[in-house]
């Protein structure tokens, strides 16, 4: 029997049960319910006609079953989807199509679905005592829970060490200062371009100012044609200062203007007792002039012959530099410059003298020895802010680092410079150990594209590995806080040997030996009790003895000739 046949005989079969009064349309529900009107019988059950219709039905429908198995793909045998048992015991039902086919339908498996409670439902169970009881535990635990954190952070807090302020701070303190004392000598511009080309040297060095000049038109000893407000033709122009200031700036650099007066006389730096009261006012109004064109500050050498022969004027000086404008507080500095070297006089001019920063003698090698030197630090620390404390090694009148203390303490003495309490301050070229060569202001050595050889290759060899010495002692002293504005104390102090240790709050600690003898030297340190047993190498003027990150005993702090070391341990509470 094939589908045509058996298709026939469903709609003949269909057509002849059909009541004649209402035939079913071709989309008619076989399980539709019988109308009021339907005969009794019928609606009672099926009747032997009904059996024998039924009979042949589920003949043609075997046929048809048996048909499409045989049109199956085999599938390895098992049981067809349709011939599965329905979930809840439901059968299929056919369905006839308009072609005279049958489609079994599947009625879809009802579930019961649960919807939650009801608003009342929910407000009845809410008032039942057992959830209120419920409810109060939760509120009591959650606020138990709450103090309890409050009152563990709150101890944590209080048994913390206390972490100490910050001091305030200026600018000038955050780094050292670079002095160009002669323009012509610095770059071979031979004027204030020159030195705006080399701005971005000084910001690798980490510079935190330049010192300029002078520059001012100022005869030797003839104050009558001293001219304040005008650039000398040797130095530039006004326009080349202000492209160098703006320049400046940029690199996160401030500038400061040399004004002492008779800088290129013999009669001292305010010429005779007699004009200082003349120039000092002449002064004033150079001040204003240049605060205009953007200066940072101003240095002066011979500051205590103003301060005690003029102080009205003195003030008014002072007055200009220091306060500027009310917005910017600290924005400009007010340096002097002074040939004293004792500590007790130091500290007296800065009292007297009021400046911000006093470069001195006080370091410069000659009768005193480095356990005088050291006590003398060890005043003035003691004495003043860090903030008005500079240290210094040369000048216009005492020439370069290396020529004053030689080429092989260079670098040790560029490690005491920047790990002291105060402002570092350089002379151009002290980065690379530069020497005066019978000169006071040499010309500066910069990298060379020429091909070198022997001993000119030695010496550029050693100008650049003096080079990164300084500026990675620089880079430390401006962002680790035990050396921006740590503590002072004072470790081993001998006539030939140095050590310090430079502590604030919570910070890594620094300890700074030296040792200038000609031979090696075991430090005895003070309060080795409080010290840790090992320290770590940063920075060492001899990287073979002493590499970078190795580690040395501190209860025998073993340094060779001439060596000096930067060590670091941590705050240990």
């Amino acid at each position: 029997m094939n589908t045509e046949d058996t298709n026939v005989d469903l709609k003949d079969k269909e057509t002849n049960d059909a009541d004649p009064e209402v035939a079913p349309g071709p989309d008619a529900d076989p399980e539709v319910a019988p109308g009021p009107d339907a005969d009794p019988e019928e609606a009672s059950g099926p009747g032997p006609a009904a059996d024998a219709d039924a009979t042949e039905a589920d003949v043609s429908e075997a046929d048809l079953d048996q048909e499409d198995q045989e049109n199956q793909p085999m599938t390895g045998g098992g049981d067809r989807a349709e011939d599965a048992p329905l979930a809840g015991g439901e059968e299929p039902v056919p369905v006839p199509e308009k072609n005279g086919s049958v489609k079994l339908k599947i009625p879809e498996n009802k579930e019961d679905k649960f919807t939650g409670l009801s608003k009342e439902e929910l407000l009845r169970v809410a008032g039942t005592p057992g959830w209120v009881r419920t409810r109060w535990a939760l509120l009591v635990w959650f606020w138990l829970c709450w103090f309890g954190l409050l009152g563990g952070a709150v101890l944590i807090v209080l048994q913390a060490p206390r972490c100490r302020e910050l001091p305030s701070s200026s600018w000038w303190s955050a780094g050292p200062l670079y002095r160009i004392g002669d323009v012509q000598a610095f770059s071979a511009a031979r004027d204030l371009k020159g030195v705006e080309q080399k701005v971005a040297h000084l910001s690798q060095m980490k510079v935190r100012g330049l010192v300029i000049g002078p520059i001012h038109v100022a005869p030797a000893d003839d104050f009558m044609n001293l001219r304040f407000e005008e650039v000398s033709s040797e130095s530039g122009t006004l326009d080349q200062f202000k492209d160098l200031v703006q320049m400046a700036h940029k690199k996160g650099i401030s500038v400061v203007l040399d004004l002492t007066p008779n800088y290129q006389g013999s009669s001292g730096p305010w010429f005779s007792n007699g004009s200082v009261t003349n120039v000092a006012e002449r002064l004033k109004a150079a001040l204003v002039f240049w605060v205009k064109q953007g200066v940072d500050g101003v240095q002066l050498s011979g500051v205590e012959r103003v301060a005690s022969m003029v102080p009205s004027l003195w003030t008014d000086i002072r007055t200009i530099v220091q306060n500027g404008t009310k917005e910017t507080p600290n924005k400009r500095v007010l340096i002097g410059v002074t040939e004293h070297s004792a500590a007790e006089d130091v500290s007296a001019l800065l009292n007297s003298t009021g400046v911000d920063l006093l470069i001195s003698g006080v370091l410069l090698p000659g009768g005193a020895d480095a356990a005088e030197r050291a006590q003398s630090v060890q005043l003035l620390c003691s004495s003043h802010s860090q903030l008005r404390l500079a240290w210094s090694l040369g000048g216009r009148g005492q020439g370069h680092l290396a020529s004053l203390v030689g080429p092989a303490l260079v670098r040790l003495h560029q490690l005491l410079l920047l790990t002291l309490p105060g402002t570092p301050v350089f002379n151009y070229g002290d980065e690379i150990g530069l020497m005066d060569e019978g000169k006071k202001f040499p010309r500066m050595l910069w990298d060379s594209d020429e091909e070198l050889n022997g001993t000119l290759k030695e010496e550029w060899v050693e100008r650049r590995s003096c080079l990164r010495f300084f500026g990675a002692l620089s880079e430390l002293r401006g962002k680790e806080r035990s050396l921006l504005f740590g503590d002072f104390l004072l470790l081993s102090n001998s006539s030939s040997s140095l050590a310090y240790l430079r502590v604030w709050d919570q910070s890594e600690r620094y300890l700074a030996a030296f040792n200038w003898a000609e031979e090696a030297a075991v430090l005895q340190l003070s309060g080795a009790a409080a010290l840790p047993r090992r320290a770590a190498v940063v920075l060492s003027t001899d990287g073979a003895a002493l590499p970078a990150d190795s580690r040395v005993d501190l209860t025998e702090l073993r340094l060779g000739p001439g060596e000096a070391a930067l060590l670091r341990f941590p705050y240990a509470g």
